[in-house]
């Protein structure tokens, strides 16, 4: 448990490092042109992209849920932007109805269930396409097991094409993520 929880804590400083980033160009960027950071508002993860954000006197969001678990009050979040919400399809709603880009790190059931809706509702039509970014650990194996799964299997069966790998960029670099979406816009 030690070694495993050690080697998320790299997830963690990613997180943290992206957030902190973000915000700090977004903050140089005009009005309409900045991104704002928006978590579940949770722990973990969460808490490390809310306060990178924090540390980068940047605004962030924090969207939670009820759940049937102790909650969670994360610092970070900017207090006016807190929102909590009953109803996961609301919350997943509120993510990307105003996303500018989605950046997912390792997760469990939440994360994959959010970055299969946004990606499926891109690959329909039915949402417009944003940078999706899956940022995992230096020589880490979270995504790439998964774009693993997606390209021997999903693909192998015919379920999903090749062109659907287009809706999102795997990679373990922060930099390379915010690059991604820059270049984006």
């Amino acid at each position: 448990r030690a070694r495993r929880d050690f080697d998320n804590a790299r997830h963690y400083q990613s997180a943290h490092d992206f957030a902190r980033l973000v915000a700090g160009w977004s903050a140089r960027q005009p009005e309409p042109d900045r991104l704002y950071i928006c978590t579940g508002g949770g722990p973990g993860i969460m808490e490390a992209a809310n306060r990178g954000a924090s540390e980068a006197h940047g605004e962030n969001v924090g969207l939670t849920i009820s759940i049937p678990v102790e909650e969670f009050d994360n610092p970070y979040v900017t207090r006016e932007l807190e929102f909590h919400f009953h109803y996961f399809f609301m919350r997943k709603f509120w993510f990307a109805y105003l996303a500018k880009a989605m950046v997912v790190f390792p997760g469990g059931f939440g994360t994959m269930d959010e970055a299969f809706e946004v990606l499926t509702l891109m690959q329909t039509g039915k949402a417009r396409i944003l940078p999706v970014v899956m940022i995992d650990k230096p020589n880490g194996t979270y995504w790439h097991t998964w774009n693993s799964f997606l390209a021997e299997y999903l693909l192998k069966l015919g379920l999903i094409s090749g062109e659907d790998f287009n809706l999102f960029k795997v990679t373990d670099s922060v930099d390379e993520a915010i690059v991604e979406i820059q270049q984006f816009y």
